[in-house]
């Protein structure tokens, strides 16, 4: 019991983040639903924030209440800036490329924030690249090999596959986009890359403010706060704001409770063990699980391509998280042997 209790903890974050993908697979197809059957994305994100906070705060104020930090102008002002890089920025520019571009590009298009991650944890001396090793070779060509899977997945296509069987479930969906891919790429970029310095900033502002649900309470008032006011400037009809007892609801009752709540706590601890590059490495495989859905259950067309650049963004997924996890070990290796040495009393003579 003892041998299995020790694997769950070391493989903790691991299956967390794993949970947190397959949340956000069900948010895409729900939101998707929600989206064609009228619902504005931008009230949406709203709505979410807001519902994130409510749920989390009473957690927040009784289990934090002896280790939550005094709230300080800087620390304020702190949580003001990273709600707008992982909460308003980054999602409303995200639905405003989806108005431009596709589905398929937007989800494709996301996985390059792990890339970017990566390259800015390096930047700023995060990550350690030693390509002396095989360690950091590992990570580097993880990194390069997760990349080109996403490059494949988003640029070629390759024969249909044929469908097995009748969809099991209908979605109506709006054909009638207008199409601006320059834009609608711009945007999504900028998108991925303030969620990028989110996930960098992540660390920083949990060492200052060490009560991962109270700063997840924050993030989601303070970010909704934001979007509402994004929102008003966009959106000037009332009844915008006006949810019925239908798929409006429940998408946003989800998307608040699993998602703004329950899944940006998990990435918040997950970043504070692991650092930001194991989370946005785990991106990809909701592109992964929403294809295989998106064929089996809704009946979407499913093209070679995206199953080669599947198969070699996993690949490219195990490279780096396995050069991470020994980088890891040797790093608490040689703090342990240096405690070691500094009690041994042989040493102090």
């Amino acid at each position: 019991m003892e041998h299995h209790g020790s694997i769950y903890r070391k493989f903790k974050p691991h299956f967390l983040m794993l949970l947190v993908q397959i949340g956000y697979t069900f948010l895409y197809l729900i939101s998707e639903a929600s989206f064609n059957h009228g619902m504005n994305p931008h009230v949406f994100t709203t709505y979410r924030q807001f519902i994130g906070g409510v749920v989390i705060f009473p957690f927040a104020y009784y289990i934090e209440s002896e280790v939550r930090p005094k709230l300080t102008l800087t620390l304020f002002l702190e949580i003001f800036v990273i709600s707008l890089l992982g909460i308003s920025l980054p999602v409303n520019m995200y639905f405003a490329s989806l108005r431009y571009t596709s589905p398929t590009f937007i989800s494709s298009m996301f996985n390059t924030t792990a890339s970017i991650t990566f390259a800015m944890a390096v930047a700023f001396r995060m990550e350690v690249l030693n390509l002396r090793n095989p360690r950091g070779i590992a990570k580097l060509l993880g990194a390069l090999v997760s990349f080109s899977g996403i490059m494949i997945m988003t640029m070629y296509r390759g024969p249909c596959i044929k469908n097995l069987w009748h969809p099991l479930i209908h979605i109506q969906r709006n054909t009638a986009t207008q199409e601006n891919w320059l834009k609608g790429s711009v945007l999504m970029v900028a998108s991925c890359i303030t969620w990028s310095m989110w996930y960098i900033m992540q660390p920083f502002t949990m060492k200052r403010y060490p009560a991962q649900l109270s700063l997840t309470t924050w993030i989601n008032f303070v970010g909704g706060a934001q979007s509402a006011i994004f929102t008003v400037i966009v959106q000037h009809k009332p009844t915008a704001w006006t949810i019925g007892f239908n798929i409006d609801l429940w998408a946003t009752l989800y998307a608040g409770v699993a998602c703004s709540g329950l899944i940006v706590f998990i990435q918040l601890w997950c970043a504070q063990k692991k650092g930001p590059v194991f989370v946005t490495m785990f991106n990809p495989l909701a592109t992964v699980f929403v294809a295989i859905i998106a064929y089996f259950v809704l009946g979407e067309k499913l093209y070679l391509g995206s199953i080669i650049g599947a198969v070699i963004l996993i690949i490219g997924l195990y490279l780096l998280l396995w050069g991470k996890e020994v980088d890891q070990q040797m790093h608490i290796k040689s703090q342990v042997q240096s405690n070691v040495t500094c009690e041994d009393p042989e040493y102090r003579m």
